[in-house]
């Protein structure tokens, strides 16, 4: 699943679109296997009803597997040239984000398992509400670091280069953008939530 790129700002350009790294499945599989084995055997050695073992195998498919999966299908991690975005889920939504002028710190972690397979954990520190957030089975943690670092820098370079004007010119922007927001709520794209958000962060922009 992409990032929408219909929820960029003006002038927003999407530097990186990523998945969680498929490791994220691996304890998930691992379960299912067992599971799967266990419920074989089980029908095979007892002399039991066929639908206890394999009752047992759905329940924890249902339960623990397929919510595992669909968290990894629908989450996106995303960096922009203004803002780190976070999105998860498909029923039941999760979006946040992190202001690029407001972190603070950004660190990774990395297994010999992680190191092997090009995946680790990003910790993000930051002036926002969000504080602390940990972002596991990342790809590439290290390369989104420094990406991170590189377009923070950007994005300062273009706040200063642009402090010196009036709020005057920018409300025309700020009003076309609450309007696409607005149409982007009424059409179900943004819940209320993320609504409410986007459009506090244009005020106070302006």
């Amino acid at each position: 699943m992409a990032f929408p790129t219909r929820l960029l700002v003006d002038d927003e350009e999407l530097i990186l679109d990523l998945r969680p790294h498929p490791i994220a499945l691996a304890m998930p599989a691992l379960v299912t296997v067992v599971t799967l084995g266990a419920a074989i055997w089980i029908s095979a050695a007892f002399d039991w009803k066929w639908w206890i073992p394999w009752g047992g195998l759905a329940l924890v498919l249902i339960v623990y597997v397929l919510p595992k999966f669909l968290n990894w299908w629908t989450s996106i991690f995303a960096v922009t040239s203004d803002r780190i975005i976070h999105r998860m889920g498909w029923i039941s939504k999760y979006s946040m984000e992190i202001p690029l002028e407001a972190i603070n710190d950004v660190r990774f972690e990395q297994g010999i398992l992680d190191r092997m397979v090009g995946a680790g954990t990003l910790v993000i520190q930051s002036a926002s509400e969000q504080g602390r957030q940990v972002f596991e089975d990342i790809r590439h943690p290290e390369d989104v670091q420094k990406t991170i670092y590189h377009q923070g820098e950007l994005n300062k370079k273009r706040m200063y280069q642009g402090g010196g004007g009036t709020s005057s010119p920018a409300a025309p922007t700020a009003t076309s953008e609450l309007e696409r927001l607005a149409k982007l709520h009424a059409d179900g794209v943004l819940t209320d939530e993320e609504f409410a958000a986007q459009k506090a962060k244009i005020l106070g922009q302006g």
